[in-house]
């Protein structure tokens, strides 16, 4: 009995022992994972917050520019190939169906740069779950809009292309070719407002490849279906669509699979509808830019028409010619926004996380590069205009003699928009929505609207174009006033 005790005990003592081993190895185990997960998370976020902010920039903002100079080829290149298929009439249309085109596209940037916005901060102030219902916020405003604009597009599209300018000579061209891009304004949508949120969620790349996607289908699309099918403008709106819809379902496949902050699930998406509010006050700088520049040409081409038929040039040939300069134009700035849209995730997350060094640091080096590429384009359109007018298909004298003018003196002042745009995001990056609608309802509506109705009057059709620079100057007193009045302010209270 006593040697049966004693085994019993020696057996018990053992488990014990075992036990409090196992026990211990197995709590290390727990603490190391705990430990490689800290230092995991730890190192994921310090790369916003800690890396060199030129390569940080370079990494963000590379990605970011190319995607956005290859989301401005759509139309550009629809412009190129109707040039040459259609001539100059195919490509008045495009410019009457552009402004059009930009007003579903500022709603998608609302709810898009938003949510991508919101993400940012919340992410910087450690918030996931907050960050993701900001997200899921954001895709439903995306799709809803996207589908509510398409439908009454088709049901209105006549009397709307006579708003945006349509004369009598390119109206049918722009029913055309309208009719079938407001059938893909859904998917045009999911790639602009979707490309925000990928690249705030520190995916520029992948961003970059589905715009590619979508932009080398329509460059390989566009003379098939102009040139070979005879399609016209149609076929060339139906080239735009299918890139648009590969780079959208690229962008969907992201979004549900491949996020890395954020999770979206059901219970996310019942969640989100209360955020709206907030993701639209963060969007609302892009949207209102968006907004500014459909006014703002819808004005500019009936002013175009009203005085070009005055002229020798007739109506034809300056809206033609304008929108020519401006998608030209558009190509620059697309850089410039690609570039601040880049750091827009390091304003909002450094910003978030109390790094204000950092966020002045950005925004310098944005502020120097984004005039560096103005310059650029002001150098190009006054050293060799027709060349660049020459790629959009070769016209008559009078046509090159007007869109050399365009070229020449509605850039005249292009060197100092960059500042002015990059600033208007740099404050909506950092939840200052006030200030960024400001910048730019200043360029857009504030004075080219009233430059645009008054220079005319005693300057003719050239008056118009002399709207550019002089906006452009006023714009930058404004910006400079802003940044003067607000730049420690922002560094000492958050809005948000």
């Amino acid at each position: 009995m006593d040697r049966e005790f004693s085994v019993l005990r020696n057996i018990t003592v053992i488990v014990i022992i075992f036990n409090k081993i196992t026990k211990k190895q197995f709590n290390s185990r727990v603490g190391k994972k705990l430990e490689d997960k800290v230092i995991q998370s730890e190192k994921k976020e310090n790369v916003l917050g800690t890396e060199n902010i030129g390569k940080l920039l370079a990494k963000f903002a590379i990605p970011g520019i190319i995607s956005m100079v290859v989301n401005s080829l759509y139309n550009i290149v629809d412009q190129i190939f109707i040039g040459q298929g259609v001539g100059y009439l195919g490509n008045g249309a495009t410019s009457v169906i552009f402004p059009m085109a930009t007003f579903a596209m500022a709603f998608a940037l609302l709810f898009g740069d938003g949510a991508a916005a919101y993400m940012s901060l919340k992410l910087g102030e450690k918030d996931e779950d907050e960050a993701a219902r900001g997200t899921a916020a954001g895709l439903v405003g995306i799709v809803f809009s996207g589908l509510l604009i398409a439908v009454l597009y088709l049901i209105f599209l006549k009397p709307l292309c006579k708003v945006f300018g349509a004369s009598d000579g390119i109206l049918p061209y722009a029913i055309d070719y309208g009719r079938i891009i407001a059938f893909g304004l859904p998917l045009s949508a999911i790639c602009a407002g979707g490309a925000s949120i990928i690249r705030a969620d520190g995916s520029p790349k992948f961003n970059m490849i589905g715009l590619f996607t979508g932009t080398i289908i329509n460059v390989v699309l566009d003379p098939v279906f102009i040139f070979v099918f005879h399609w016209g403008v149609k076929g060339a709106a139906l080239a735009t669509i299918l890139g648009q819809a590969a780079n959208a379902l690229l962008n969907i496949i992201y979004v549900a699979k491949l996020s890395k902050s954020v999770k979206l699930d059901s219970y996310v998406f019942k969640k989100c509808l209360s955020r709206i509010s907030k993701v639209t006050k963060l969007g609302i700088s892009s949207f209102i830019t968006q907004m500014a520049l459909v006014v703002a040409i819808a004005i500019r081409n009936n002013v175009l028409v009203k005085y070009g038929s005055q002229s020798k040039y007739g109506a034809d040939i300056p809206v033609t010619t304008l929108g020519i300069t401006m998608k030209t134009f558009a190509i620059i700035m697309s850089m410039v926004i690609g570039l601040a849209a880049g750091a827009q995730p390091i304003f909002g997350y450094n910003y978030g996380s109390g790094r204000y060094d950092r966020v002045k640091k950005t925004f310098k080096l944005v502020a120097f590069i984004s005039t560096l590429l103005c310059t650029l384009a002001f150098l190009l359109a006054q050293l060799k205009p027709m060349a660049i007018i020459s790629i959009f298909g070769q016209e008559n004298d009078l046509y090159n003699e007007f869109a050399i003018k365009c070229m020449r003196i509605y850039l005249l002042l292009i060197p100092t928009a960059g500042i002015q745009i990059m600033s208007g995001i740099f404050f909506q990056s950092l939840g200052y929505p006030v200030q960024a609608s400001v910048l730019s309802l200043s360029k857009q509506i504030i004075f080219q609207i009233p430059v645009t109705l008054i220079l005319p009057i005693f300057m003719g059709i050239e008056g118009v174009l002399w709207t550019g620079p002089v906006s452009d100057l006023l714009s930058l007193l404004t910006t400079i006033i802003t940044l003067a009045i607000y730049w420690k302010k922002i560094f000492t209270k958050k809005l948000i």
